[in-house]
């Protein structure tokens, strides 16, 4: 597949042969399309339109990217992308770095990411009979490519990038549909210090998810990013933890458990400071990020309404001042 409206064509193929590829799984490319950044700390999203009378189902993600290039990806779905230029300046989730500059966020309407990659992950397959329903009567009507790059000395002798990821899919019918929860915090980190920022926010619809992967990333002062499922009898059990500096893949859930409503989610990052500053969450490299991403699936039903979980972070917001007991505090920010 090539092009960037090969999904809107091949439904074409699709059909003039009855489907005889139904059951095989196809590749499509996603990529800049040989961009060459001029500045650091440029975020860059390119979109593609999902043929509206087809439901694909995505199945894998095999990234097409360095770290010597692109410093993260993030795969957004969309009701509607943020600009209808071919690429377009997209700042970190919706968030601008120039703010002289014409910015718009990755998406318009029907927020939610995909997939993330960072620090040379390698591909992902989603387990047997999963798969992130896009197109069709998917609220997922675009797929949005963001990428961050943080550095462009490779770009100064006029070399251009196609960083970007090979969507695996397949037409044939899934009841497991999969999406991401993606948890995080505002908040200060203080010089010289060891910091907790962590989030929790409770399912409210009643569905049932059963996690299967989960991703940390922070910036360079990250040491542990740690995840739990609660229950209402404050029953933490956890569901990943891992040092963000190690690649930045989905890794598999340490406990299988399914969440239903009146579970809550938490996350927590440990930080640790040896700065003279007090460092900020923000998009740069200068800057922090806490992020737990919690992939999971839904069998014959929608995925949670809830895509973000973010809470302030500290000073003002901590686990215990939300009122939660039984905090696993060793285990949670330590390997």
């Amino acid at each position: 597949m090539k092009g960037k409206y090969a999904f809107v064509s091949y439904i074409v193929l699709v059909s003039l042969f009855k489907c005889t590829k139904c059951h095989s799984v196809e590749k499509y490319s996603l990529l800049m399309p040989n961009v060459r950044p001029n500045r650091e700390e440029l975020y860059l999203c390119t979109s593609v339109k999902v043929d509206p009378s087809q439901n694909y189902y995505v199945i894998g993600f095999e990234p097409n990217a360095t770290m010597d290039v692109a410093h993260h990806i993030l795969l957004y779905g969309c009701g509607k992308p943020g600009m209808s230029k071919t690429v377009w300046n997209c700042g970190e989730m919706g968030h601008g770095m120039d703010k002289n500059e014409d910015t718009m966020a990755p998406c318009a309407a029907e927020s939610q990411v995909l997939y993330a990659w960072a620090r040379d992950a390698p591909k992902l397959i989603l387990p047997k009979g999963v798969g992130f329903k896009v197109g069709g009567d998917s609220s997922i009507k675009y797929l949005v490519l963001q990428v961050h790059y943080a550095h462009i000395d490779m770009f100064k002798d006029g070399r251009t990038d196609d960083s970007g990821v090979f969507l695996h899919y397949t037409l044939r019918p899934l009841n497991k549909i999969a999406s991401v929860l993606i948890m995080g915090t505002s908040g200060l980190i203080p010089p010289k210090s060891t910091t907790y920022m962590e989030t929790a926010c409770m399912i409210n619809e009643n569905k049932t998810i059963y996690p299967i992967a989960y991703r940390t990333h922070t910036h360079s002062l990250g040491k542990v990013v740690s995840g739990y499922l609660i229950k209402p009898d404050f029953t933490w059990i956890e569901l990943g933890r891992r040092d963000p500096l190690t690649p930045q893949m989905f890794y598999p859930i340490h406990n299988k458990v399914a969440a239903t409503q009146g579970d809550q989610i938490a996350a927590r990052c440990t930080m640790q400071s040896t700065r003279d500053r007090w460092t900020i969450i923000g998009a740069t490299k200068e800057d922090e990020m806490c992020n737990f991403y919690l992939m999971y699936y839904v069998e014959n039903d929608e995925p949670l309404s809830m895509k973000y979980c973010f809470t302030p972070g500290p000073p003002d917001y901590y686990w215990k001042k939300a009122g939660l007991f039984n905090i696993p505090d060793r285990e949670a920010s330590s390997l």
